[in-house]
């Protein structure tokens, strides 16, 4: 659909415009123990949330990891949170997301090379310096059905969001540049 078939759209049936259910910031340092604090730290101070660690699901020898080991700490954020933090992280990435970026549900992500690129992040030497993942989970009204414990339901194909809407509200909601 054209994008001003899909905005003519969401005007006439406003709960059929998307929203941002989530947003996941991770950091995969590979490996336990001080490094792994440090991303924790780092990753607290961006978000303003305690991270939770992540195991490795499998051994890989030549990498040094065994499986259960703790190499990776992650914060979901949700809500006015989610927003300002997505609007300093797409700063950081100069406001432009590839196509290829979105998947087939409209959830998009992209990567930050070093963390001290978002903008009001300041270096500090003890911390070090991190690349970290971003992903955005978007939805509709309704999507809960697909989630919730008692009476899971699946969502129609009409209902779903596709790849056109979502970049359709990445454009007009975050100012995204679509490369």
């Amino acid at each position: 659909m054209e994008e001003k078939k899909i905005q003519k759209r969401w005007q006439k049936t406003p709960l059929l415009r998307p929203k941002i259910r989530k947003v996941t910031v991770d950091i995969s340092v590979g490996q336990s123990g001080e490094p792994l604090e440090k991303a924790g730290k780092a990753l607290e101070q961006l978000t303003g949330q305690k991270p939770v660690k992540r195991k490795a699901k499998k051994t890989i020898r030549d990498f040094g990891i065994r499986k259960g080991e703790p190499i990776a700490c992650l914060v979901t954020l949700r809500k006015e949170g989610a927003m300002e933090f997505l609007a300093k992280a797409l700063q950081a990435v100069d406001n432009k997301i590839s196509k290829d970026c979105f998947d087939n549900r409209g959830n998009f992500s992209f990567g930050i090379k070093e963390h001290i690129e978002i903008p009001g992040t300041k270096y500090l030497p003890e911390f070090g310096i991190f690349g970290m993942n971003i992903s955005v989970a978007l939805g509709r009204a309704g999507y809960r059905v697909k989630e919730r414990r008692r009476t899971r339901s699946s969502i129609g194909t009409n209902h779903s969001l596709t790849i056109e809407e979502a970049m359709v509200f990445t454009k007009d909601t975050l100012g995204v540049e679509i490369v």
